[in-house]
């Protein structure tokens, strides 16, 4: 392979980087403390005020037309230097398109079009995992029921939120450099964020003014450290295919699977965790059948969520859309990323490729170029990432943790319920 082309995919992937650099989706589309004072005010019964002209009065910081521009001459220049078929090129041409429909997401806020193309982007909850197969509404039912019946399981000390934001600064950023290395991540504070924490390229930042559990430090060591910064990392240091490091909506899906499925496997997760992620799921099924922000509020207020969470958790349902125009969908890579990262891990474990499965930490991937990606790095286009996270950086026992799966799956559940019922 010359030179000159790795110097042209080298060349194209980084003016991708640099298109893209202004399009700040959650910026663009979050709500702010005004809205949500107005709706506790009303006593929860009036939709949030918000309309187009409330996002038109938020800063988008780029100029969409300039930004579209941009991604269609890198596009053309793609097809015109790498040709039809090249490997790199497709993908490359991939992210382009999803860019420029970001950008007509972000256009399209307060309207109904955002929704429509938020189901384009992330998807829908009606979406089946196989042909004739259950939906991901599907997944959140099922998955609800086996969670309520572990709401018995009890709480341990690791879930006492006894850690001053003060001290868990300190505490995550030990952990980081431990299990990642110096310099890989910054944990520093910041009492301007609306959550509790959040997550950037190379940073997360940690509210001094909350408190937080054990599990809660584990989770986001594990959940943005190791996954979400780690693959970003992993993409920028790619030496020819920098896109790697940046995530269009097409990758989110695996990112937040692999994520919570490193949760699960560092057995870091908790029934609780697992229950949240199931809500957002049932609440953008509701609100994708027309249920409006009130409507959801009050689904999951009832279901057991506190007001403050309840409204969280319908905030990152209609943010960037109208309170009753649809959901924002792209929660709902959490649990079909779950699943269908799982599978892939399973499968490639089964089959007998069990080494590939590191490659899904080279960047910001989807599982649907994994084929694409191999080819890539037979090429010596694209290296094996820099970092991987417990515990898939032991594939051999990772291998043998999964190894009973298959089987399991033979079995009928139903009738070992009632046999070992007696013994439990």
């Amino acid at each position: 392979m010359s030179d000159q082309y790795r110097q042209t995919i080298k060349d194209l992937s980084d003016r991708i980087v640099e298109a893209q650099r202004p399009i700040k989706v959650l910026n663009a589309i979050n709500w702010d403390d005004t809205i949500k004072a107005k709706f506790y005010a009303s006593k929860f019964k009036e939709l949030p005020r918000v309309d187009r002209g409330y996002y038109e009065g938020r800063e988008r910081d780029f100029a969409a037309d300039a930004v579209r521009e941009e991604l269609r001459k890198v596009e053309s220049d793609i097809q015109g230097k790498l040709g039809p078929v090249s490997p790199a090129g497709t993908l490359m041409k991939f992210m382009c398109e999803q860019f420029r429909l970001t950008v007509d997401l972000l256009e399209s806020r307060g309207t109904p079009e955002f929704a429509q193309i938020a189901a384009l982007l992330y998807g829908t909850p009606h979406d089946v995992f196989h042909a004739g197969g259950p939906t991901i509404a599907d997944l959140g039912q099922q998955m609800r029921k086996v969670l309520e019946g572990l709401d018995t399981v009890e709480e341990s000390d690791m879930d006492d939120r006894n850690i001053p934001g003060t001290e868990a600064v300190g505490i995550l950023q030990a952990a980081c450099d431990t299990s990642m290395g110096k310099g890989m991540v910054e944990v520093r504070p910041d009492d301007g964020i609306a959550a509790d924490a959040a997550a950037g390229s190379d940073y997360i930042k940690v509210r001094e003014d909350r408190m937080f559990s054990q599990r809660d430090l584990h989770l986001l060591e594990t959940h943005e450290a190791w996954v979400h910064i780690g693959t970003t990392q992993n993409g920028l240091s790619q030496p020819v295919c920098t896109f790697l490091g940046k995530a269009a909506p097409r990758t989110t899906v695996t990112q937040e699977g692999l994520a919570v499925l490193t949760e699960m496997l560092n057995l870091r997760s908790h029934p609780r965790r697992l229950a949240k992620l199931m809500h957002r799921i049932e609440g953008i099924r509701a609100a994708s059948e027309g249920a409006s922000f009130v409507e959801v509020f009050e689904l999951f207020r009832t279901d057991g969520l506190t007001e403050d969470e309840a409204w969280a958790a319908a905030v990152r349902i209609f943010r960037g859309s109208l309170p009753d125009a649809g959901p924002f969908t792209k929660d709902l890579g959490y649990g079909k990323g779950l699943i269908l990262t799982f599978l892939y891990v399973r499968l490639a474990i089964y089959l007998g490729r069990a080494h590939r499965i590191p490659l899904l930490f080279c960047g910001k991937v989807d599982l649907l170029d994994m084929v694409t990606l191999h080819q890539l790095e037979e090429e010596g286009l694209v290296e094996q990432p820099r970092f991987i996270p417990p515990p898939f950086d032991d594939i051999p026992s990772l291998a043998s943790t999964l190894s009973l799966g298959g089987f399991s799956a033979m079995l009928d559940w139903n009738r070992l319920e009632s046999d070992y019922a007696a013994l439990i």
